[in-house]
Parts: structure tokens; sequence; C-alpha cells
């Protein structure tokens, strides 16, 4: 049974280990920082993505698939596992290996869980980069390639904290059988969570990996649901008494509250363009303009009149232009009335 979940663990850690879409993604990691590399060199994205970089190779480096595999060529497979229970023996991995494994699982838990914090750092970058508004494509590509990555690594992190519990269970049996003690001065941690932080244990704890036993459940209470309100609704619609048609016309009693309010809407959009009019015509200088400019600017803002704050702050930065030539002592009247018909 020990070697059974473990080997079931280790082909799961293997194969998102392996998958297409990891590496996908990390060849596109490795395609921006390139492309970017002189046009966004000071860029604070750009450096949390150099830091994702780092520790995807260091990942790379450690070479954990091919120990994964070594060990899961050691172990036995279900028709040996037969004959040792007929012979009375069976060739394991000897301790030392499987405490070098252990090892190499806590280096690459500790590397995925500082890869994470990472990914994290470098997502709210580009989020806030999309708030300011710049480089709104490439930050959205940033941000989707970032959360992607991060969705692969946890499902290695927590694929690998399964992995040591089993690895640490067969350890134990094989030190009682033929004791080689490696590690001699250092004792091994008895799960993964002791060695992370507080937030990727939490991160431990609250999911588990290849496991879709509550998504089922939560799939077939929906269900249950569902087919509960469609039957109340059938009855409903067979015991609702519906009654006789009357004609009725339309007299005092419609309703007419939904025209009162689009009268509304209306007549508070004619006085906020009348007083935006009347700010325009009071103004009498460049500077006053671009006062009144930035107000009407950051009430379309607020209103989310995407058109006609565009128009305007493509004046308002004609405004500021010819306010400096005002400054400097030029006349401006003709342009201003020109300026003020636009």
């Amino acid at each position: 049974a020990v070697f059974k979940t473990l080997l079931q663990e280790n082909s799961q850690v293997l194969k998102l280990l392996r998958c297409n879409i990891l590496w996908t993604e990390i060849r596109v990691l490795y395609e921006l920082l390139y492309i970017l590399n002189n046009s966004m060199r000071g860029n604070k994205t750009f450096k949390g993505l150099q830091q994702v970089e780092q520790c995807v190779n260091r990942l790379k480096n450690m070479k954990l698939d091919s120990a994964l595999e070594d060990l899961a060529n050691l172990c036995p497979t279900q028709t040996q596992m037969s004959l040792c229970t007929k012979r009375g023996g069976c060739s394991v991995p000897s301790q030392p290996m499987l405490e070098w494994i252990c090892l190499k699982v806590l280096g690459a838990s500790i590397l995925l869980s500082c890869t994470l914090t990472r990914c994290k750092r470098a997502f709210m970058l580009s989020r806030q980069q999309m708030k300011w508004e710049e480089f709104v494509i490439l930050c959205l590509v940033i941000s989707s390639m970032l959360s992607r990555l991060w969705v692969i690594f946890r499902g290695i992190l927590v694929g690998l904290a399964k992995l040591y519990q089993s690895v640490l269970e067969l350890l134990k049996d094989v030190s009682q059988a033929q004791p080689m003690p490696y590690l001699t001065d250092i004792s091994l941690p008895a799960t993964v969570v002791e060695l992370l932080g507080p937030s990727d244990a939490q991160l431990l704890k609250k999911h588990c990996a290849f496991n879709s036993h509550v998504k089922d459940q939560k799939m077939t209470q929906q269900t249950n649901v569902s087919v509960e309100e469609r039957t109340r609704r059938r009855m409903g619609r067979i015991k609702e008494d519906l009654g006789v048609l009357v004609d009725r016309g339309l007299g005092f009693d419609a309703d007419i509250k939904s025209l009162f309010n689009k009268g509304k809407s209306v007549s508070e959009d004619l006085l906020n363009k009348q007083k935006l009019r009347k700010q325009v015509e009071d103004a009498s200088t460049f500077t006053h303009m671009s006062a009144n400019l930035e107000e009407i600017i950051s009430q379309c803002r607020s209103s989310r009149k995407r058109k006609t704050k565009r128009l305007l702050t493509f004046l308002h930065l004609k405004c500021q232009r010819l306010k400096c030539l005002e400054a400097a002592g030029y006349n401006l009247q003709r342009k201003f009335q020109v300026f003020r018909q636009e």
C-alpha cells in the first residue's frame, strides 16, 4: 500500500512538472523578458518578472523530475510485489537514497513557495499599472501568464507535500529493516508545512491537490437545488388560479414613475450641459479655461463619459500649451475666441 500511494503521488507530480502548459508559459515568460529588456529595464513589473525567472531557472537546475523518475524506477511494481510476497524478500530504495529524495523534495517546496510569492508580487505590480492605464494589453498578458504559473506551481507544491509524507513513511520502514543512516546530524521534519511560511501553510491546508470530491459534492448540491426549483415552478403553474381576463383602459392607475425618472435624468443632463457651457463662457484667459477644463474632466470621469473625457483632455493639452504662450506675453485673444468655440 505504501508503494502504491508513493508511485501514484510521484506520477502526479511528474505529470505536472512535464505538462505542456507549464513549459509554454515559461517560454512566454522568457520571450517577454527578451522583448522588454531594453524598453522596460527600470520598470517594477519587469523586475518582478526577472525574479520569477530566477526561481524558475533554479527549479530547472535542481533536476527534480530526474530524481523522482529514479525513485519510481527503484520502487517495485505490482507484479514484482506479488513475486516478493511469495519469496519473502524485495528490493527497495536504500535509506541514503530516500533521505536524499526527502532533501530534494524539501528544497523544491521552499523554492516553489518563494516562486509563488514572486508571482503574486509581480501580479500585483501589473494590476497596479493597469489601474494607471499604462501598457494595458501588455499588463493583461503578464497578469494572465502569472496567474496560470501560480496555479501550476501551487499544484506541484501540494503534490510534493503529499509525496514527502509517503516517502517519509517508506523511510521509517526501510530504516527499521536495514539501518544505513546518511543524515546523522540532521533530523527531517515531520511535514513540509514546518519549513514553509504561514501563508503557504494555509494554502496547503485549505486546498487538496488532485481531488475533485469537494467539487463533485458542490455540483450535485447545485443540481439538486435546481431540480427542486423546477418542480416547484411547475407545481405552482399547475395550482395557480389565473382568474378571468378583464380589459382595462389606461386610467389614473397606470404607473408613470418610470416616465418621471426618464424626464428627471434628461433634465439633469441638460442642467449639467448648461453649467459646463457657462463655465466655458465665463473664462476670459487660457489659465481660467484650463482650470475649468480640469474640473469638467473630473466630472466626466466620475460620470463615466469616456468620449467626452478624451476630447476634453485633448483640448486641455492644447490649452496648456497656449497658456504658456500667454504667460510669456503673447496676445492670443483671437485664438482664445476660436478655442472657446471648439
